[in-house]
């Protein structure tokens, strides 16, 4: 089938490239446009309580309006308010009144904090409308561009914050690291890419290439999720960039090390253009296994996401999956066409294509494991381990607060100065609903002591009175958290001492929810553990059984996925060592292992599988276990190198994103691949592959030779 791919390339070249054209023109004018949310109830499922308890609220008060900003006040010199501080303060609320419109409702000023430091007034969310909304993030701006003037003059400082004004800085500084991250991504590809193959048209070729793909992938994925209403996390284009590109440059380095190889080997063929082309034919075939082999494994790895119960995950799964599934076509058939275009001049400016370097080290680092293959399996294991028991360390972390967005932005900024005055609860409060399961209203004296009881509960700093809704079954109380209503410990306090208060305090005919984005949070931890669960082991199931197909076996496929378990682990015990041991943070953002699955182990299956596939080759050549072992470090070595070098650096300008959510996951991916290319498939796993001997192909024949085969069958 590859070989038969090859041939399309090659006979029909400007075919492929125009078919490619056109479909990309037709996404691109025809796709719905790729959209994203920062509402993480949106990726929650109806049956969890805080999910519950926001449409309890959204029946029961149809017309109560949510917190969409807080505009905060204090003084230029820290110092406490005056009287002429509040007056100027009215007289901005009243001049920003007229302004403040749907999907935004009303501006009202509250009195200064006990301790004069602070004084806020809160802008309502219009009927229907979300303050993550992009109406609302816009709308967030407009009141920052209209209100700043009006302090001009004043000895006041403004700064606004809550959820409308955090969705808002959340989403700029994802714009500005898919800016940072894209360029980064970029250069470095070209960078490496000159380096590695001395030729400006190959340097150029991913980023033409990828860049094409990119559009028909993004416009695939933003179909997907208008079909089936999937929800987008406002990072997915960042981490869609890094994939297309990192992923895309390895296939693309898949095929061409393969390429010049054969190129190589068939110079005694003298019209250069038959050279060129029989040796993408015979690239095709050799590495096109490899190339579909490793996709399959990295689209199956990302669809397992679907098994999520989170809707962040059932859509970056797909979305990554079509990005790949786009990505692996076009290596198998864009790249062979264009290069079988090109031809030799792929390589132009260099000739160095024409010669086999002999300063081998790789050829040098073979022979070596060929020789030892037990001390390279237990150093190389034996590192992967050290660092992996790091791992039962991991504490996470779930604050999504300080992790979505810089710390200097205005609404964190803000967000500090209200904390001078204010419990830091007062951005977001949480509500918690009570409500007559019997029909009969709720009596006024009840809802005082459930609210008493409430005011005592751990980590609350304030209860406002309950307010009844019109047939007086429901009430809702505001409950403002003395910390950050995003920090672990607000999370901690809502999942343990508030819902249990809410919950017991509850008088006999009525039941109590515990509602708003903490309260989400703790949700989302408890669903994130579950997926845990059943999405990793279902994963290492369907990658094993790829790799049993792909290689016929039922060996190799064990001690194959034991080496990425180990990469997995690795990972993020070096992520526990740098920033919970050395940098001193208490934990790491829980999203952090589900990031390093999808990379790190989806992404260090596809080394393995070239350099197992590689070694296969080489055994079937007539080649002993280790003399196979050694010569496929030598052919396949240089190209995990350059791949994992490329793919490594590409996840690492993640960490110029500028939020501790991409540095953690920037550096921790780039380490695992760095691991997975450098240690696991150029280390332990061909040596344990040689330590095994022809057993690991077992019950197939892998290894076997042509003639080895053709006497069997006979």
């Amino acid at each position: 089938m590859f070989a038969a791919l090859g041939r399309i390339a090659t006979r029909r070249p400007w075919f492929v490239i125009l078919g490619w054209i056109i479909v990309s023109v037709v996404v691109i004018a025809t796709a719905p446009k790729l959209s994203s949310t920062s509402d993480q109830s949106e990726f929650l499922p109806k049956h969890y309580e805080s999910i519950k308890a926001a449409n309890l609220q959204q029946e029961a008060f149809p017309s109560q309006n949510g917190t969409a900003a807080i505009l905060v006040f204090d003084r230029t010199d820290g110092k406490a308010l005056t009287a002429a501080d509040s007056a100027d303060i009215s007289k901005v609320v009243k001049a920003l009144a007229p302004k403040v419109k749907s999907p935004f409702a009303g501006i009202v000023a509250q009195p200064p904090s006990s301790n004069k430091l602070v004084e806020i007034a809160v802008v309502g969310t219009a009927k229907g409308k979300n303050p993550y909304d992009p109406a609302s993030t816009k709308a967030a701006q407009k009141l920052r561009d209209d209100a700043k003037p009006l302090v001009k003059g004043t000895d006041l400082t403004l700064g606004i914050t809550g959820q409308a004004a955090q969705a808002l800085d959340s989403q700029n500084a994802s714009k500005n690291a898919e800016a940072i991250v894209g360029i980064a991504t970029v250069s470095l590809i070209l960078i490496l890419l000159i380096a590695i193959f001395r030729s400006v048209i190959i340097a150029l070729l991913p980023i033409f290439v990828i860049g094409l793909v990119s559009q028909v992938a993004l416009g695939f994925i933003g179909a997907a999720n208008k079909l089936f209403d999937l929800k987008t996390d406002s990072s997915i284009q960042v981490i869609l960039i890094v994939v297309l590109f990192g992923i895309g440059t390895d296939y693309i380095l898949f095929f061409l090390f393969r390429y010049r190889e054969r190129i190589r080997a068939n110079q005694a063929t003298e019209d250069r253009r038959e050279r060129s082309n029989l040796a993408v034919v015979e690239a095709i075939s050799r590495a096109g296994e490899a190339i579909a082999s490793a996709g399959g494994a990295v689209i199956v790895s990302f669809m397992a996401l679907i098994l999520s119960s989170l809707g962040i995950f059932k859509s970056i799964g797909p979305a990554l999956a079509i990005a790949v599934a786009v990505t692996v076509i076009a290596a198998l058939t864009l790249v062979p066409a264009v290069v079988s275009l090109l031809g030799t001049r792929v390589f132009w400016p260099s000739k160095s294509y024409l010669v086999e370097p002999k300063g081998a080290r790789f050829a040098a680092i073979g022979n070596s494991l060929g020789k030892r293959p037990g001390l390279y399996a237990l150093v190389s294991g034996l590192v992967l381990a050290v660092l992996a028991i790091f791992a039962l360390g991991f504490n996470p972390s779930f604050d999504l607060g300080s992790s979505g967005s810089p710390k200097n932005v205005e609404s964190s900024v803000a967000l500090t100065t209200l904390q001078k005055g204010l419990p830091a609860g007062a951005t977001d409060p949480t509500t918690v609903l009570l409500h007559s399961t019997n029909g009969k209203p709720l009596a006024a004296s009840t809802l005082t002591t459930y609210a008493s009881a409430l005011s005592h509960a751990k980590g609350v700093g304030q209860v406002a009175p309950g307010t009844l809704n019109k047939d007086q079954t429901t009430a809702i109380f505001n409950v403002l958290l003395n910390q950050d209503p995003t920090s672990d410990a607000s999370l901690a306090n809502v999942k343990g001492p508030i819902r249990t208060t809410a919950h017991e305090a509850a008088p006999a005919g009525s039941e109590a929810f515990v509602g708003g984005t903490t309260s989400v949070f703790v949700d989302f931890q408890k669903a994130m553990n579950r997926d845990y669960s059943i999405v990793f082991p279902v994963a290492a199931v369907v990658i094993m059984l790829i790799l049993a197909l792909l290689l016929r076996s039922l060996v190799a496929p064990w001690y194959l996925m034991a080496s990425v378990g180990l990469g997995f682990g690795a990972t993020l015990g070096s992520a526990v060592i740098l920033f919970q041991h050395i940098e001193g943070k208490p934990g790491l953002i829980f999203l952090l292992p589900i990031y390093i699955y999808l990379f790190v182990v989806a992404l260090g299956t596809d080394y393995n599988i070239l350099m197992i596939a590689r070694l296969r080759e080489e055994a079937r050549e007539g080649k002993n276990s280790r003399e196979a072992a050694a010569e496929a470090v030598k052919h396949a070595g240089p190209t995990i190198a350059a791949a994992g070098l490329i793919l490594a650096g590409t996840f690492a300008s993640l960490m110029l994103g500028g939020n501790s959510l991409l540095v953690s996951m920037g550096f921790s991916i780039s380490f695992g691949i760095f691991v997975s290319a450098f240690v696991m498939a150029m280390f332990f796993t061909p040596a344990l592959t040689a330590l095994v001997g022809h057993a690991a192909w077992w019950p197939g024949h892998g290894d076997e030779t042509e003639e080895h085969a053709a006497a069997r069958k006979a």
